[in-house]
């Protein structure tokens, strides 16, 4: 089953502060950059995988999308989806990502955010959002980098020239990595961008847009503290096609 860490008080207490639950969309640096990979979404049919809070299941009703599926392991996540819902378009379920089960062509768009992450199986989530989409749909997620997920270091560290630097550790062996983040022994799926695209292409997509996500000038004149994402990219924004 898809690790259902959100249901744990603690972290659900802790993911609650970030700013991008407080803020949603916008409180997500990367949002313009994913929101500009997407299809047009009046009268489409819309499945959001991993669907948290609902904020992207909201927005793509208010873009005219005829339905909006949100799905979650977490019921704490959607008791909350639910509670800020009001869109009869927008409705969700629960669901485990690792092994979904989707009506056949029913969707023109699959999109997850910052999810893929912690799926063991991501070949087989794969295989089931290519035969949900109609053909032309869009798949389109961001996912944790896979330079991001690499260090195992709590860290920057600094060379003989006290130049600081992003440790990256055994990038090339991929598999589940340890981590804590507002909880311990929160465990991640490491995968190389070339395995990860390369499951795209198995699953029988065509990959139209790949972006390494980094901060505008704009973005970090209004968020300094984003400057070190362009030390190193913490996010892969991928957009496939049927």
């Amino acid at each position: 089953m898809t690790q259902n860490i959100y249901d744990d008080p603690a972290f659900f207490e802790g993911y609650s502060q970030l700013g991008r639950s407080v803020q949603g969309l916008a409180g997500a640096a990367e949002w313009p950059a994913l929101q500009a990979m997407l299809p047009p979404l009046r009268g489409k049919r819309v499945v959001d995988l991993g669907c948290g809070y609902g904020w992207f299941c909201r927005w793509a009703a208010e873009q005219g999308a005829a339905q909006v599926i949100g799905l979650d392991v977490s019921e704490k996540m959607l008791e909350r989806a639910v509670a800020t819902t009001a869109n009869t378009a927008v409705s969700y379920a629960r669901a485990d990502l690792e092994q979904l089960v989707l009506v056949e062509g029913g969707f023109d768009l699959v999109y997850s955010s910052l999810t893929l992450h912690y799926i063991v199986n991501l070949a087989g989530l794969f295989t089931a959002a290519y035969r949900a989409l109609a053909p032309g749909g869009k798949l389109v997620f961001s996912i944790e980098h896979p330079i991001y997920m690499a260090p195992t270091h709590p860290g920057w560290v600094f060379d003989a020239q006290g130049r600081r630097t992003w440790p990256i550790d055994s990038y090339q062996i991929e598999g589940p990595r340890s981590t804590n983040w507002l909880a311990e022994g929160v465990i991640k799926q490491h995968r190389t961008i070339g395995t990860l695209l390369n499951l795209l292409i198995a699953a029988g997509f065509g990959i139209r847009h790949v972006e390494e996500w980094g901060p505008s000038a704009e973005q970090l004149v209004a968020r300094p503290e984003l400057a070190e994402e362009r030390d190193r990219p913490m996010m892969l924004l991928v957009a496939a096609q049927r």
